[in-house]
């Protein structure tokens, strides 16, 4: 079976985020998928396989599955594009439902569901953990969210990752107004699920779409994440939905061997 370590939101080799993406031949053993992700030891792997006219899809960080992660579905969606195993257009079947991604003007489109944050406390712990002044907090479906009043802060922010572990949430996104060539700048931690802090996260950005269109009055926007990699993308804000729109680059692509097929 092929497999890809792919930078996602990324123009050229060694920024954005990198994910690993196996192209499976067949259905595996969620232990042998989860055995896998901890091998490559990146924010996640993507398991893709055939699945009756589409794609499914599957999502593992290194400890746990999870139901929604753009950077590695861009990275999929990149990898058939590549690999010329897709036309232009790929619907994805996953745990968060239909995902398409298509190619646009030498980026890639995902169509995801948008994450409306509404106002709540943060959970206890959390605010300590991270080290921050808030200006507002939310929640939104899966995630912690946390807006800041400037970059400056927000790139200082250096959070007690043990501490914000031990804390209920998934994930938490700092943002803050951004500058320059961007709306707004985030960082997102989430060590809860095996990951410190991801480089370009683009189930935050499903967050971050909504929040900011609504603060801002405007539906097209464009961010930065600001981890030490670095990355951008352009969000579109459509009803319930929100178009990600990035680039990506294939850094390595090789074979899984007999005897690694054949470990349960």
């Amino acid at each position: 079976m092929r497999l890809l370590q792919v930078d996602a939101f990324a123009d050229r080799a060694f920024t954005g985020n990198p994910a690993a993406v196996c192209l499976l031949d067949r259905a595996r053993p969620d232990a042998w998928m989860q055995a896998l992700a901890a091998e490559m030891n990146l924010s996640e792997t993507a398991f893709v396989r055939p699945d009756d006219g589409h794609w499914g899809l599957r999502w593992f960080t290194p400890v746990v599955e999870v139901d929604l992660c753009g950077h590695a579905t861009l990275a999929s969606a990149h990898a058939l594009f590549e690999e010329r195993l897709a036309g232009d257009t790929v619907r994805f079947q996953t745990r968060s439902g239909v995902l398409t991604a298509r190619a646009r003007d030498g980026w890639i489109e995902l169509d995801f569901p948008a994450l409306p944050v509404v106002a709540a406390p943060p959970p206890p712990g959390l605010l300590d953990a991270i080290g921050v002044e808030p200006v507002f907090t939310g929640r939104s479906r899966f995630d912690n969210l946390v807006e800041v009043r400037t970059e400056a802060e927000l790139r200082a922010a250096a959070p007690d990752f043990r501490a914000l572990a031990a804390v209920d949430t998934r994930g938490v996104v700092v943002t803050c107004p951004g500058t320059g060539d961007f709306d707004f700048v985030s960082r997102f931690f989430c060590p809860g699920v095996g990951v410190n802090e991801d480089p370009v996260t683009g189930s935050a950005h499903c967050v971050l779409a909504p929040y900011w269109a609504d603060k801002l009055g405007r539906a097209s926007l464009t961010g930065f994440q600001a981890s030490a990699r670095g990355g951008v993308v352009r969000v579109e804000m459509r009803g319930e939905r929100v178009g990600l729109l990035g680039k990506a680059v294939t850094v390595f692509r090789g074979d899984l061997n007999a005897e690694t097929l054949r470990t349960p």
